[in-house]
């Protein structure tokens, strides 16, 4: 059986990839800070799937966390869904520059090392796939957050392209970029996301779907949903300092 390696896989679309990639038959190995949620979460998809469903608790923003991560993926990994991340509870100067270095740590470095250490392996074996969770916030403006998601895409991109002669086609690595989903993530964040109408709302199954489709046609930049493309274009289209004014502050105030 291919085996898949998930990061943040507890929760919202970690655990919908999860979710998914157990059915299509993967053995799973799953990373996330929570130990016991971690080993209940495993146990269900045993359970329900009979797939192998190994855990790795490990907090990615700390060197002991991403070495064993990295230690981990450099073994057979055919798919790494670098998907940990998290919002911050405030705006820029808000929020403690030690914060935002860890998001750094958690968005960037943790899926620079962990991207860079599966795929020899990958490329050696003929086959795989990284599929690097950023966000629409990768076209607008969301302070850290939004350069976190930015930069992901850049270096999907770039990695994509370095490595297309040698993979020739046979790995493929993929930034995912959704818009506004249903999960834990706005709570933890604490933020008030009324003002965000039901239509700009997505089902995290939805998006992982449609991640997997994106990767086996070679996509590099999935967005998922109608809405989403519409808005990533329209973003491509307006000046970059209207685009600043209105995407800083849309759908999100901090409770």
């Amino acid at each position: 059986m291919p085996t898949a390696f998930i990061t943040g896989a507890t929760a919202g679309i970690g655990a919908a990839f999860a979710r998914r990639l157990a059915s299509d038959g993967f053995d799973l190995v799953l990373l996330a800070r929570d130990a016991e949620r971690l080993e209940r979460t495993a146990g269900d998809l045993r359970a329900a799937y009979g797939v192998r469903a190994e855990t790795l608790p490990a907090d990615l923003s700390t060197e002991e966390g991403l070495a064993a991560a990295e230690e981990r993926v450099r073994k057979d990994v055919d798919l790494l869904v670098n998907n940990a991340g998290f919002g911050h509870k405030g705006v820029f100067l808000n929020v403690p520059v030690s914060d935002e270095l860890t998001m750094l740590r958690v968005h960037c470095e943790a899926v620079l090392r962990l991207t860079h250490a599966v795929l020899p392996g990958m490329l050696a074996r003929g086959r795989g796939g990284v599929v690097n969770v950023a966000s629409v916030a990768a076209f607008a403006t969301r302070g850290t957050y939004g350069a976190s998601k930015a930069w992901v895409v850049n270096f999907s991109q770039g990695v994509a392209a370095d490595i297309r002669k040698r993979s020739r086609g046979s790995v493929r690595v993929m930034a995912l970029c959704p818009g506004y989903v249903r999960t834990e993530f706005h709570d933890r964040a604490q933020m008030d996301m009324s003002a965000v109408p039901g239509f700009m709302w997505l089902d995290k199954d939805d998006v992982v779907a449609a991640a997997l489709r994106d990767l086996r046609r070679g996509v590099q930049v999935s967005i998922p949903g109608a809405q989403y493309k519409a808005v990533v274009g329209a973003t491509r289209l307006l000046p970059r300092g209207l685009v600043a004014r209105l995407s800083s502050t849309a759908g999100r105030q901090y409770d």
